[in-house]
C-alpha cells in the first residue's frame, strides 16, 4: 500500500461515517458531541468548577486546564507542520475558518487528555463517564465532516501521551498554580 492509497482509504472510510448532510436524530447527537469537546466550553466549565468547589476539584480543574493549554501548543505545532486540509463540507464553518487544518484532531486530543487525567485523579465514575464521552466526541468530528478517521486516531494518541507525561509534573503544576492564584484569590 502506498501513502496515497492509505489516505484514499482513510477518506473513504471517513465519508461512510458522515452524517453532516443527513437531517435527523443521529446528526443532532453528532452535533452535540462534536461541540462538547470545544476548548472554550472546557475553559469556562473548569473555571466555574474551580470557583465553586473544594480543594480536590480545584486541583482537578487546574490540572485539566493546564493539560488542555499545553496540549493546544502541541496540536497546533503538528497542524502547522502537516497542514492537511479538512474534508470538504458545509458544517463547522467556525472550525473551517479559524483552523483549516485537520491533522491531528484537537477535539479528539482534548477529549482523550481530559479522560486520561480524570483516570489518574479520580473519582472513578467521572473517569468512566469521560472515557465513554471521549470516543463519542472524536467520532462525532468525523460524522460531521470536519475530520478524517486518521485525524482522530492521531489526536487521541497525542492527548493520552501529553496527559501521561503531564501528570508527571502534577505536583509542580499545582504548586505554581497555587502561587499564582493565591495572589488574586
Amino acid at each position: 500500500m502506498t501513502f496515497k492509497s492509505i489516505l484514499e482509504l482513510d477518506a473513504r472510510l471517513s465519508d461512510q461515517l458522515r452524517v453532516a448532510e443527513k437531517p435527523g436524530l443521529l446528526r443532532s447527537i453528532a452535533i452535540f458531541f462534536a461541540h462538547s469537546g470545544d476548548s472554550w466550553f472546557w475553559a469556562v466549565a473548569l473555571i466555574l468548577l474551580w470557583f465553586a468547589s473544594q480543594k480536590f476539584w480545584k486541583d482537578w480543574s487546574v490540572l485539566e486546564f493546564a493539560g488542555i493549554a499545553v496540549l493546544a501548543v502541541f496540536v497546533l505545532a503538528v497542524k502547522f507542520i502537516v497542514r492537511r486540509r479538512r474534508p470538504e463540507g458545509e458544517w463547522g464553518g467556525i472550525y473551517r475558518n479559524t483552523d483549516p487544518h485537520s491533522f491531528p484532531s484537537g477535539h479528539a486530543a482534548r477529549a482523550f487528555l481530559i479522560a486520561t487525567i480524570a483516570t489518574a485523579l479520580g473519582p472513578a465514575w467521572v473517569a468512566v463517564a469521560l472515557w465513554v464521552w471521549a470516543p463519542l466526541v472524536a467520532l462525532a468530528r468525523v460524522a460531521m465532516g470536519v475530520h478524517y478517521l486518521s485525524d482522530i486516531v492521531a489526536g487521541a494518541i497525542l492527548g493520552v501521551i501529553v496527559a501521561l507525561l503531564g501528570m508527571q509534573f502534577a505536583p509542580w503544576i499545582l504548586s505554581v498554580a497555587s502561587s499564582i492564584l493565591g495572589i488574586f484569590f
